[in-house]
C-alpha cells in the first residue's frame, strides 16, 4: 500500500485515489498493478520480466518505451552503502524514470520547481513514473533494504543521473514513514 508524505506540513495520505490525484496534479503518473507472483531470491531478470509481460508489454508499447530490466537490492547487495548514496543524492534524468515494484519497498522523494517536497512509499504492485527533468531521489532504506523493481526507459542513456548538488535531501535523512 502506497503512502504519500509531505514532511514539512506533517501530512500523510494513505488513500490511493487521493494519492493518484495529488500526483496527477503534479504531473507524476502512479498506478497499482496486480502483483501476485512470488519470486525466489534466485529469480532471474528474464523470469521476472516474463511474469509481468502481459502488463509490461502493452504499457511499454503505448509509451514508446524500448528497454526494461530488473533492479534487486537486499541486505546481501555488495557495496550497498555506495549504491544507496548514489540514489540518495538529488538528481534528474533526461527521460521519465519508471519503476514497477514487484516486491519490497522504497521511498521516492520529489522536489518540484515550486519548492514543494514530498515522498511516496512504493511497495509491491506500485507503478510510478518520475517525469523527465524532475528533481528527485530514492531511498531503499538504511538497514535491511529490500527492493525488486522493473525499470523502464526509452533508452539506457536516460538512466544516467544528472546530480543537482543541492544537498536538499540531507534535510530529510531522518524521515521515517509511519504505517
Amino acid at each position: 500500500m502506497a503512502i504519500l508524505s509531505i514532511p514539512d506540513s506533517n501530512i500523510q495520505i494513505n488513500n490511493v485515489a487521493e494519492i493518484k490525484q495529488f500526483l496527477n496534479d503534479r504531473g507524476v503518473f502512479f498506478d497499482q498493478w496486480t502483483c501476485d507472483v512470488v519470486f525466489e531470491n534466485t529469480a532471474t531478470q528474464e523470469e521476472i520480466l516474463a511474469a509481468y509481460s502481459k502488463d509490461l508489454d502493452p504499457f511499454m508499447k503505448n509509451g514508446g518505451y524500448l528497454t526494461a530490466d530488473v533492479i534487486s537490492i537486499n541486505s546481501l547487495t555488495e557495496n550497498y552503502d555506495a549504491i544507496r548514496a548514489k540514489f540518495l543524492a538529488e538528481h534528474t534524468h533526461s527521460e521519465d524514470e519508471i519503476r514497477f515494484f514487484v516486491d519490497g519497498q522504497g521511498i521516492f522523494w520529489f522536489h518540484l520547481e515550486n519548492g514543494e517536497i514530498f515522498n511516496l512509499l512504493c511497495e509491491k504492485g506500485d507503478l510510478i513514473s518520475v517525469p523527465q527533468g524532475t528533481k528527485h531521489w530514492f531511498d531503499a532504506g538504511e538497514t535491511n533494504p529490500f527492493v525488486k523493481a522493473i525499470r523502464i526507459f526509452i533508452d539506457t542513456t536516460g538512466w544516467i543521473p544528472e546530480y543537482t548538488s543541492s544537498k536538499i535531501e540531507e534535510r530529510y535523512f531522518d524521515f521515517k514513514v509511519t504505517k
